[in-house]
């Protein structure tokens, strides 16, 4: 008995196909789990939002709690035993090529799921069809593109399963805290694996995403392409979506000297880029400087201790600590400037409520800055007066 599909295509729109299929799927991922339900960075209309719930059912059969819970623990417990799939403690080729089956053991954690996975979905077609009964959307379709395309539609159904547990369980969970670049310095290891979001949705801008996990935007700088943003933005247009947080932008307003609440508010918004912009105006400097006022032992050692002094999220073990003790031991002036980081950090330390303690600490962190003696740190001190939030 033969099968006849009902279309006969040319190999390249099968292709086409494919790619179009996967990336309805991604824009659902990234736009619906993630942004819209994991960190209500948006609102969608019920309509749209439905439309990514069934399309996700077909595809993945993924259940909305059950993946949002797991993402907000990977968040929560960031880079510890506890996260789901952290590259530290499962091993790069476990996450990179089993991220799935990570998630799906994760899943069967029912303290996870209701301590994590609170104000999703819970209506009567969840309850008794989406997460009671997920393989039933996934053989639906595979069904479906089998009756419409033959063999290619097995193929096509095959490259669709295979492309959320690799790129999304596997690439950026995976990728995204081992590989890339950084744009701020979070107390975790994320990165950002490519400058433009387009197999992925945007997720690839990883770092961006935990330095600012509510915002609706992942891209930071203008180089950098977020698909996700874009059909966000469609989106708004057509009055399907509302957008509720964006990650701040701030400037240094040359000439403001007065460290006041705004000043403050700012550096605690933007912590991890100003301790990256503090790694670049003043730790690397100085760092040059102290490699050529020593030995090559001294260099040597220098050069072990500048990852350490310059990243955060790096684990800290007693070798670590007696590397980064040596180093400073080689120029003074090296040790008082990472003396003065560790104090900034503690700017925004303890309770968020503490307003204008901060202010005085800030404040504080400044005129010793200024009174430092070191060209660098009193250039980063009025850098540091003049920050404040820019009006969106």
């Amino acid at each position: 008995m033969s099968f006849e599909a009902l279309l006969v295509l040319p190999t390249w729109i099968y292709v086409v196909i494919a790619l179009a299929l996967t990336h309805i799927t991604i824009a659902s991922v990234t736009i619906f789990l993630h942004r819209h339900q994991a960190h209500h960075a948006l609102d969608l209309n019920p309509v749209v939002s439905h439309f990514f719930r069934f399309w996700l059912w077909l595809t993945t059969g993924i259940v909305t709690r059950e993946w949002v819970a797991i993402h907000r623990k990977h968040h929560a417990c960031c880079e510890t035993a506890a996260d789901p799939h952290s590259p530290r403690f499962k091993g790069i080729m476990t996450v990179l090529f089993g991220g799935y089956g990570l998630y799906r053991r994760e899943a069967r954690n029912q303290e996870t799921i209701i301590k994590f996975g609170q104000g999703t979905p819970d209506d009567w077609l969840e309850r008794h069809l989406y997460a009671r009964r997920p393989s039933l959307g996934i053989v639906s379709m595979g069904l479906i593109e089998v009756a419409l395309f033959g063999l290619p539609g097995l193929a096509i159904f095959a490259v669709q399963m295979l492309w959320i547990p690799f790129w999304a369980a596997g690439v950026i969970n995976g990728l995204g805290h081992y590989l890339g670049y950084r744009n701020f310095e979070t107390p975790d290891a994320s990165k950002n694996i490519v400058p433009w979001g387009i197999l992925v949705g945007g997720e690839e801008l990883h770092n961006n995403h935990h330095a600012y996990m509510a915002s609706a935007r992942m891209s930071n700088k203008w180089w950098e392409v977020d698909i996700g943003w874009a059909y966000i933005r469609l989106l708004v247009a057509c009055k399907l979506a509302k957008v509720r947080r964006l990650a701040p932008r701030a400037i240094s307003k040359i000439g403001k000297s007065l460290v006041d609440r705004d000043t403050a508010r700012a550096v605690v918004n933007h912590r991890f880029l100003v301790l990256k912009r503090y790694s670049q105006m003043v730790i690397r400097p100085a760092l040059r400087e102290a490699k050529q006022n020593t030995d090559r032992m001294g260099r040597r050692l220098i050069r072990r201790a500048r990852r350490l002094m310059t990243r955060e999220g790096i684990p800290v073990d007693q070798s670590a600590v007696q590397t980064i003790d040596l180093a400073l031991l080689q120029d003074e002036t090296l040790a008082t400037i990472y003396r003065f980081k560790q104090q900034l950090k503690e700017v925004w330390a303890g309770n968020s409520k503490d307003g204008p303690g901060r202010v005085e600490r800030l404040r504080a962190w400044c005129t010793a800055s200024e009174q430092s003696g070191i060209q660098v740190l009193e250039d980063f001190a009025v850098y540091l007066r003049g920050y404040q939030l820019e009006k969106l």
